[in-house]
């Protein structure tokens, strides 16, 4: 996703936050669904910050203060306790520290071996030594990823830390970043986000993602306290409105391409446009169904290729409805067509980049390093666009 902050006459910006309010937040997952997905419109109003189509909207949540709470009762802290954070003008109370400066999720290496450093012998103790050895770099992994800040210390009862050792230890809490769904040609004043909602169970305790819950749980409709900024974007549209776009944007790596798709027809684009959406299932997970379908209707989607992994026996993704289209993708490419992804980088985004390529071969005539030659070519000259993360 985007990383930097994006040039603003705005006084807002990443070091200092306009604290925005949430205006409407909507379950967009059906009954039924595995997944908890919701469209949230953050207001902008009086800010004076400003995005194009591709930025991101960053947020700077607060951590939950019952697990803080669990935090503080672990270590018999009342919460007043002065801490002084690096780069800090002043000492904040920890509770404060650990409400909205500081990671308090899963920990890194370095935080388990200074933990063990104080540790007294025990069964915990030498199960967490063990995956320290270079051999066990896997188990180790998954051991850290299971565990949060409060499991260490329930699991480490002995270890007693002053509160300002604990600081030195712990990650900041850094801000989380989404791609805006929404087209400033519509929306100026206002940002919609499309976000999966984090909720899962690692050793018998509930989890949940901070930014998403923040937003969902913890933060009142029109309530100030969403401290926000625009990040800008590598990732946009061709400035050419006849340049035909090809969309791929699975689960909430559609949010883009609803904003691309609001600006392309409020400035009348003439360039057809291609949207491959997907998830698990049409019934329940058909995000912004009525408004795509309408496009569809209207004509400003020309084609609407659909993939709905668990709607049928044998798993179907976007990169597959890419294939089975090869010809006419290739078709549109050939003809000046500009190629965006969406979403997951870690199967997704690679899935549809080696689709991209067996089309240039089967349908481009071209062998294997001629394809991965034009592939190159796109991205060099941004005809080829990723924002996954």
């Amino acid at each position: 996703m985007a990383t930097e902050t994006q040039a603003s006459p705005s006084q807002y910006d990443k070091d200092n936050p306009f604290p925005a309010t949430i205006s409407e937040n909507k379950l967009l997952s059906g009954e039924g669904s595995k997944k908890e997905t919701r469209h949230f419109v953050v207001e902008l109003g009086g800010s004076g910050l400003s995005y194009a189509c591709g930025d991101s909207l960053g947020i700077y949540p607060t951590n939950n203060p019952e697990q803080v709470q669990e935090l503080l009762n672990s270590q018999d802290w009342t919460g007043g306790e002065s801490v002084q954070l690096p780069k800090d003008d002043s000492p904040i109370p920890i509770k404060i520290a650990l409400m909205s400066r500081l990671a308090i999720g899963d920990q890194s290496k370095k935080f388990l071996q200074s933990l063990l450093e104080r540790a007294a012998d025990s069964p915990a103790k030498s199960e967490a030594e063990a995956l320290l050895a270079p051999e066990k770099r896997e188990e180790l992994k998954s051991y850290l990823e299971e565990r949060h800040l409060i499991d260490y210390m329930l699991a480490f009862p002995d270890v007693r830390w002053e509160p300002q050792e604990l600081i030195g230890e712990l990650k900041r809490l850094t801000p989380r970043l989404y791609s805006i769904a929404s087209s400033p040609t519509r929306h100026p004043v206002c940002t919609h986000l499309t976000v999966a909602i984090v909720r899962y169970e690692t050793l018998g305790r509930q989890r949940e993602g901070v930014c998403t819950t923040f937003m969902t749980d913890r933060v009142g409709i029109g309530q100030p306290c969403v401290p926000v900024f625009i990040a800008s974007s590598h990732f946009g549209l061709p400035e050419d409105g006849a340049t035909e776009v090809i969309m791929v944007g699975p689960g909430t790596g559609i949010a883009p391409f609803r904003a691309f798709l609001q600006e392309r027809e409020d400035k009348k684009c003439s360039g057809r446009n291609w949207l491959f959406f997907g998830d698990q299932h049409q019934k329940t997970d058909y995000l912004y169904r009525e408004e795509f379908e309408a496009w569809q209707q209207s004509g400003h989607i020309a084609n609407l290729s659909l993939a709905f992994s668990r709607d049928q026996a044998e798993k179907i993704y976007v990169q597959h409805r890419m294939l089975e289209k090869g010809k006419e993708l290739w078709e549109w490419m050939d003809g000046g067509a500009h190629f965006y992804v969406c979403g997951d980088a870690k199967r997704m985004a690679a899935d549809v980049d080696d689709a991209l390529h067996q089309i240039a071969r089967e349908h481009g005539g071209m062998d294997e390093e001629a394809a991965k030659s034009w592939v190159k070519q796109l991205r060099r000259d941004k005809r080829y666009q990723r924002d996954v993360y």
